[in-house]
């Protein structure tokens, strides 16, 4: 996919009516009514049926022989299950969460949550880590699902173990080898049974189930498309995450309630996507008190003997050997003003080529250009991802001391400027003359016949 994201309309943050599919019909609060929104493209993975999907026989006797004698079990009902929460950002707060275990696997950025999110299993305040504790919420202004597990809050603080954000109106690929609040790299949202499509009688999706023993290798485990990720833990298991499972045409499902009567329906024509480890033949929902949960267990008739495994043309791949490819290519991040006074609003704008899905790190998700009013000197992190890496880049958004402007220059300290000394000219050279001479004729007299010598030496005598 190539983006091109100009400043043109660029007063809203996310538009999912651009891209298709709208979430604003979406209701409010805990598990809120879809109101007929499908996550994802009918093209996704969890919509596309398995109906006429050709049997893996070898796998379905392996799976069988291990998984075989097990039932199925609703984990979810009327007091237990993964409940979702509907948010709108346009005055829900995001706050900052620390991703504790998983931080690269992570898309770290504000989240929506506060108080009012219920999540997986009612963990209370400072809870330990030793449960799933799945929080899912999702943001019907941008069309967006947030996911975490290991979810906690703690004096005033959020953290999770790992994070992922789920673009709910395309099919968006996560790095190879990137785990998110399920084992499989996937979204828990999208597999999750949710009360009113099973009391509408029309479930058009797989369904999130676990087994006890995925298959593990020397390098994390096996997963198939559309899996990105493996937590193996038994060499000898044919259960291979991302593997789907169909209800076998030929089971009976006339005697069930119209409630399970959906699910089974959906089982045979969507069928189970393996997602995660977990107990063997456990399937997820909601937890809703809307939920009949003697009904429920009635499903528990149905054993794993009873499905089979399907071929969907993926290759079984792990960390080392899934597929490699180029890394999305950031053009350009830029913002229409680099310099402004404290709540100015301006426009981030970036160009990327390949694409699968963005954010910004002190934003959130972005599709297009965003209006930011930036109270601090910020610098901006773009992260753009797909199947195979991603890709960062920066631009920084200097706020100006109060009382200036992009117009207005900064005065700049004053240079203090020291004269230099003044020069001193030398003294005037000190010139020692000798001492005038005084003369004194004298008179020497000679005899007529005196030589040269004696002439001289009476001429020195005399002036001594």
């Amino acid at each position: 996919m190539r983006r091109l994201l100009m400043l043109a309309g660029a007063a809203a943050l996310l538009s999912g009516v651009a891209f298709g599919q709208t979430c604003d019909k979406i209701s409010l609060g805990v598990n809120g009514n879809l109101n007929g929104f499908k996550p994802f493209p009918s093209t996704d993975a969890w919509n596309t049926p398995i109906v006429a999907n050709a049997v893996d026989a070898a796998t379905t006797d392996a799976f069988n022989s291990l998984f075989g004698p097990a039932h199925l079990h609703p984990d979810f009902g009327q007091t237990y299950g993964i409940p979702y929460n509907v948010v709108d950002t346009s005055t829900f707060k995001t706050v900052p969460i620390t991703m504790n275990v998983y931080p690269g696997d992570s898309d770290i950025m504000p989240w929506p949550l506060d108080s009012s999110i219920q999540v997986e299993g009612a963990p209370g305040e400072c809870p330990d880590q030793s449960w799933d504790y799945h929080a899912l919420v999702v943001d019907r202004k941008t069309c967006f699902v947030y996911e975490t597990w290991q979810t906690s809050h703690c004096e005033t603080k959020w953290s999770a173990s790992n994070g992922a954000i789920w673009d709910l109106t395309a099919s968006e690929k996560r790095p190879y080898g990137m785990t998110s609040a399920d084992a499989a790299g996937l979204s828990v949202f999208a597999g999750l049974l949710k009360y009113e499509e099973a009391a509408a009688g029309q479930i058009n999706h797989a369904i999130r189930f676990t087994v006890s023993q995925t298959k593990n290798n020397r390098n994390g485990g096996l997963f198939v498309a559309p899996a990105t990720h493996a937590a193996g833990v038994t060499w000898g298991s044919p259960a291979i995450i991302g593997a789907r499972l169909r209800l076998k045409p030929g089971v009976d499902i006339s005697g069930y309630s119209p409630i399970n009567k959906a699910i089974l329906t959906a089982m045979k024509t969507y069928g189970l996507l393996l997602a995660d480890n977990g107990g063997t033949g456990f399937f997820q929902g909601t937890n809703d008190a809307r939920w009949d949960d003697n009904d429920l267990r009635a499903l528990g008739k149905i054993q794993m003997q009873d499905f089979e495994v399907v071929s969907t043309g993926a290759t079984a791949w792990d960390n080392t050997t899934a597929p490699t490819g180029q890394a999305p290519t950031i053009r350009s991040l830029t913002a229409s003003q680099t310099a402004v006074a404290a709540g100015t609003p301006i426009v981030l704008s970036y160009e990327v080529v390949n694409d699968s899905y963005d954010f910004i790190d002190v934003v959130g998700p972005v599709r297009g250009p965003v209006t930011v009013t930036p109270a601090e000197t910020t610098t901006y992190t773009l992260v753009s991802s797909n199947a195979f890496g991603r890709s960062t880049r920066e631009v920084t958004v200097t706020v100006l001391p109060a009382g200036t402007s992009p117009s207005t220059p900064v005065t700049p300290p004053p240079v203090v400027t020291v004269p230099p000394a003044p020069i001193i000219p030398p003294p005037p050279p000190v010139t020692t003359e000798p001492p005038p001479v005084t003369t004194t004729p004298v008179t020497v007299t000679l005899p007529d016949n005196a030589s040269t010598t004696q002439i001289i030496v009476k001429l020195v005598i005399t002036m001594i």
